[in-house]
């Protein structure tokens, strides 16, 4: 049996200050094994003298969280690693980008993410096919993003084929990756529109550094 796992992630709040949006969902085909670069990125930690903390890229770069007590230094560290285990992992990945101004309320930004994910399934709908199985992934923290998971997963494949599972980043390596995947497409975002701030520069360094370290090594695995 063929099982497709979806791990989702979503960054910027839906009524607060922040400019963008964005949804990212990362497919691991459970046929290609993690079990080698997860052992391989635990023994990097190890290495470097770094507890196992499950990333969480916001709270990183802004020293919250896991990372408060942290100097730069360490959670550059962290960053590092796990940009390394990204670049070897087995997955793809899309973000879905929404510029909040566009939308009038939550209702409209919620029509349009359901509308985006099922021309997206649809554009891939051979692949998704092959797959006996597909598990979604996903904390619930959006009712928005359930809503849209939803309706868009059970109105292009079968009802019976999508599992929802409640899950939590420090369980799933893939969860952690869509984290990842989020902050780095946004902070992408930043540095085309050149709206990069201190902590970009300090974290990721100039944009060709950003996008030759983070960014190029990210989208070899966009779907």
């Amino acid at each position: 049996m063929r099982e497709l796992s979806v791990f989702v992630d979503e960054s910027g709040d839906l009524g607060g200050e922040s400019k963008y949006y964005l949804l990212a969902l990362v497919f691991h085909d459970q046929a290609d094994d993690l079990g080698r670069t997860i052992r391989l990125y635990e023994g990097d930690l190890a290495v470097r003298g770094l507890e196992d903390v499950p990333l969480h890229l916001s709270p990183l770069l802004r020293g919250n969280d896991a990372y408060a007590a942290m100097e730069p230094k360490r959670c550059a560290a962290y960053l590092a690693s796990f940009g390394t285990f990204v670049q070897h992992s087995p997955f793809t990945y899309h973000v879905f980008v929404y510029r909040k101004s566009e939308f009038r309320d939550r209702a409209s930004l919620g029509a349009r993410m359901r509308r985006d994910l099922v021309e997206f399934l649809f554009d891939h709908i051979e692949r998704l096919q092959g797959f006996d199985l597909v598990k979604i992934y996903y904390d619930d923290g959006q009712a928005l993003v359930t809503r849209a998971l939803h309706d868009g997963f059970e109105y292009a494949l079968a009802r019976e084929a999508v599992i929802y599972r409640d899950a939590r980043p420090d369980g799933y390596r893939m969860l952690q990756v869509a984290d990842y995947a989020c902050g780095v497409e946004l902070a992408a975002l930043r540095y085309d529109a050149h709206e990069e701030n201190a902590t970009d520069r300090l974290f990721f360094g100039t944009r060709r550094n950003f996008v030759k370290t983070f960014l190029r090594k990210l989208r070899k695995h966009l779907l």
